[in-house]
């Protein structure tokens, strides 16, 4: 039997033959004397200034050496030269790998070793942690926005201004995020600058903006969501971003208020707040023309509820790291309550039932499969992971299960992978476990993620106590943990129990966990 193949009901859109940041910088000179990128407090670039201190870092270095088969990382909070280090290391033709600021040396290790990267650019609050990785490891140099003893200044670095360094889009990666994909540990997702720029092309097919437009940029941008949908296709598309190191609800309503900000880019914690927080009413949010969440699935009422109180329109998308990363959007004035849009254009997708593999028309569920020139190139130094995931005819398989109704709209109803996802952050239940089973009172343990309704899931740990010892406190492995995981990753809640139940390969059956007793 054929595949159903669901089309995009949006028109194609031309994908440049470019690399990412000549994507990004393709209008700058039209721009040059407006504001690109502020953190709301003077720290700010021109899109002018941002463009010639990419092309100025580009050239310092490709001076260094640093170019297409070198490998840089990038660990800071959101910050207007973020877009500097970002775009300068692509067009030296070299790889960003982008690394959680947040991350223990042991997590940052992990990540540099697995990548391959050679320059590690940080800012001197994370010295400490970024000296402690690399200390060993390939990285040869530190360097930081703004000065810290001891330390390359990332002012130091620039050079005469250079364009685009030649590479081949199509194959060339430019950036190596993180991500957890299915399950297991942390797996470099190669993005090629046509991923890239084939995603923003995508994401302005669905959304558009108008004159003097301001976004707020909280979501940070090592991750996939904060790095395209916000920083790189707002400042492709002119929109004046506001960055912020991290996310503070009040703060936030105060630069809404302050930077007259259109478009709020918001992961379901935030559309909660935006819901219920007292603060709300104590300012100005009539700038709003829309608020945009994604990274995990929102629920139709808390849309609501927040789009009543805030007055705009509250919608959502979907996507993953994997596929640079959006799939799926909600274009303006197109809101169908609880789903997460219509499929871009130039993608297809398929409702696959996961049980028999057979295809599934409009109403039907299964997993769903995406197929377009957003799908990752593949997981670094992992084929067998890129194998199962990315099967011989290019369909990405996404491991959630959805359905599609009859206005094309699509909705996440389940999932099929054991990701856990709190705050949009990814977490891998093997990690964790891992952990815990080295605490001296635990023989076995088994992690899944419970709903919650402010991070839409918490990592909850079964365990099994150790022969002649006390069962451990929740306070008590939390703290054990700590110096290991990044705290997203926390284990938030814990049952003691006799057995981790397990299939006759010793794979945990974490749906009998997920049943209760």
């Amino acid at each position: 039997m054929s595949p159903i193949v669901h089309p995009s009901p949006l028109p194609d859109v031309e994908i440049p033959d470019c690399s990412i940041t000549e994507m990004v910088f393709a209008g700058a000179e039209a721009r040059s004397g407006e504001t690109a990128i502020t953190d709301g407090h003077g720290d700010s670039y021109t899109f002018g200034g941002l463009h010639e201190a990419v092309r100025r870092l580009a050239g310092g270095l490709a001076a260094r050496g640093v170019g297409p088969s070198t490998t840089v990382a990038l660990m800071a909070p959101n910050l207007p030269a973020y877009a500097v280090v970002f775009h300068g290391v692509a067009l030296a033709g070299a790889t960003v790998t982008t690394i959680n600021p947040t991350y223990g040396p042991g997590e940052i290790r992990y990540q540099l070793d697995d990548a391959g990267a050679e320059m590690l650019v940080t800012v001197p609050a994370f010295l400490p942690a970024a000296r402690a990785a690399a200390e060993g490891s390939a990285v040869s140099e530190l360097a930081v926005i703004g000065e810290a003893p001891e330390a390359v200044a990332l002012e130091s670095l620039l050079g005469e201004p250079i364009d685009q360094v030649p590479v081949d889009n199509a194959d060339h990666v430019a950036v190596l995020p993180y991500s957890s994909g299915t399950t297991g540990m942390p797996k470099g997702v190669m993005l090629t600058h046509r991923n890239l720029v084939a995603n923003v092309a995508q994401i302005g097919g669905f959304l558009t903006y108008g004159e003097n437009e301001a976004a707020l940029a909280a979501l940070p941008f090592f991750h996939i969501y904060g790095m395209q949908v916000l920083m790189n296709a707002l400042l492709a598309s002119g929109v004046r971003v506001v960055t912020m190191p991290r996310f503070d609800m009040e703060a936030a309503l105060g630069l809404v208020q302050s930077e007259r900000i259109t478009r709020f880019f918001a992961v379901p914690p935030m559309v909660l707040g935006l819901a219920r927080h007292p603060a709300v009413d104590r300012y100005d949010l009539s700038s709003l023309k829309q608020i945009f969440s994604g990274a995990a699935p929102l629920g139709a009422d808390l849309a609501a509820e927040a789009a009543a109180r805030v007055g705009c329109e509250v919608v959502q998308g979907y996507g993953m790291t994997e596929l640079s990363p959006v799939s799926h959007g909600t274009p303006e004035g197109r809101l169908r309550p609880g789903t997460s849009g219509v499929t871009l254009p130039n993608t297809e997708i398929r409702i696959v039932d996961p049980v028999t593999g057979a295809d599934q028309d409009t109403g039907g569920t299964g997993e769903l499969w995406v197929r377009g020139p957003q799908v990752m190139k593949g997981y670094l130094n992992n084929p067998e992971a890129t194998a199962a995931t990315i099967d011989p005819d290019g369909w990405l398989h996404t491991g959630d299960v959805a359905t599609l109704d009859e206005a094309d709209h699509v909705t996440i109803v389940d999932r099929i992978k054991e990701l856990i996802k709190y705050k949009g952050f990814q977490v891998a239940p093997a990690e964790v476990e891992a952990v815990l089973v080295a605490h001296p009172a635990v023989a076995d343990a088994a992690v899944i993620g419970v709903p919650d309704e402010e991070a839409g899931e918490v990592p909850k740990a079964f365990v099994v106590v150790a022969p002649g010892a006390e069962a451990p406190t929740l306070a008590e492995l939390q703290d054990f943990t700590a110096g290991h995981l990044v705290g997203y990753k926390q284990v938030r809640r814990l049952e003691v129990v006799d057995a981790i139940p397990k299939s006759a390969s010793g794979k945990i059956l974490r749906r009998e966990l997920r049943a209760g007793p």
